[in-house]
């Protein structure tokens, strides 16, 4: 069934119109910016991984009800790893986003981070999936764009996994963004449930706490926001509506 989902996915893809990004930008307070994991390696496992559909399908559902442009980018541009384990479990936006030819057109053909200009963006939400405890945390451009986004008084939000991206971005004054903040992040029960904490380079409440936040959880797998100023994230994927419903209501607000 995996097998038939991906080819039908990447048939729809490649018969739909070319995205591409356009210069032709609008308000700033129309754009949002998602961010997919390029990894695709579970460690040294040899198993596959990369972004958690429901943490990108129900973030772009909601900020596209509310009007806004979501453009999607990853750190290197082009086809986004789709872990293919999402589809083993029911969700209410599989089937839209197989029927969505311009939103699977957007995944495989990611912006690349390095040609983003984050003046264009009122926010930046990173998605999750395991794929980014790889290539999020050390990323120039992740760290780049997030910092300035934020220092414009921008939103930066980041959901379970995708909360590596936040570890090592660093403000003008020098601090890290998190210091002093708290954060929501997949927690180490919920590695051990789905079998990665031996796998993972780290876990995120500890290189969190290095960094002078303070890790809320909450019971694994429910929904858990924490919201600090500009800063928000969310536990797990039953957080990623709920989260981007939060940065739609601060923009809105704005």
């Amino acid at each position: 069934m995996k097998n038939f989902i991906i080819w039908l996915t990447m048939t729809i893809v490649m018969t739909a119109p070319l995205y591409s990004y356009s210069n032709n930008l609008t308000a700033q307070k129309e754009r949002v910016l998602i961010v997919l994991t390029s990894h695709s390696k579970l460690g040294n496992t040899g198993k596959r991984t990369g972004f958690w559909l429901p943490e990108l399908t129900h973030p772009y559902y909601e900020f596209k009800s509310a009007g806004y442009h979501v453009d999607i980018a990853s750190p290197q541009g082009g086809m986004a790893p789709l872990d293919a384990k999402a589809f083993d479990e029911p969700d209410e936006y599989h089937q839209d986003f197989l029927n969505d030819a311009d939103l699977m057109s957007k995944v495989m053909r990611t912006i690349p981070l390095p040609s983003v200009n984050p003046n264009d963006y009122a926010a930046i939400f990173f998605s999750g999936g395991s794929g980014p405890m790889w290539d999020f945390p050390d990323n120039k451009d992740v760290k780049r764009i997030a910092a300035a986004i934020y220092q414009n008084n921008g939103v930066v939000s980041a959901v379970c996994h995708g909360t590596a991206a936040l570890i090592n971005i660093t403000l003008a004054t020098g601090d890290y963004l998190v210091k002093g903040k708290r954060i929501a992040a997949v927690t180490r029960e919920e590695e051990v449930d789905i079998g990665q904490l031996e796998i993972i380079p780290f876990l995120l409440k500890d290189k969190f706490v290095e960094r002078g936040a303070t890790h809320i959880k909450a019971k694994a797998w429910s929904e858990n926001i924490v919201l600090d100023g500009r800063l928000m994230t969310g536990q797990n994927p039953a957080s990623a509506k709920k989260l981007s419903q939060e940065v739609i209501k601060y923009l809105n607000n704005k």
